[in-house]
């Protein structure tokens, strides 16, 4: 399953579209996601944003050997985006340990 967390954009052809960080957590829980596409900026900081589901992910490679599914992000929040990317390098680093 490739998963899209994005408040406003539309998600591309075989992705499956959710809005809220909680969402993606609960997909990516499940072990069916082979790729994720984050936003950064979700409409209401309090329910939380894209680098959310980074933090978790990261903590699930670290505690639990949790595979990651492809990382991506499709946000236009420059600074948000060099602070995921630089997550998603992390987490990439853990995982080939």
């Amino acid at each position: 399953m490739k998963v899209f967390l994005d408040d406003l954009r539309t998600e591309p052809d075989g992705w499956v579209r959710v809005f809220w960080p909680d969402q993606a957590i609960a997909l990516l829980k499940s072990g069916l996601v082979t790729d994720i596409s984050l936003d950064h900026d979700l409409g209401d900081d309090l329910r939380g944003t894209g680098y959310d589901v980074l933090l978790w992910i990261e903590e699930a490679v670290h505690l639990h050997n949790f595979v990651p599914p492809r990382l991506q992000v499709h946000s236009a929040n420059s600074s948000a985006r060099v602070r995921m990317l630089a997550a998603i390098c992390a987490i990439e680093r853990a995982s080939h340990r």
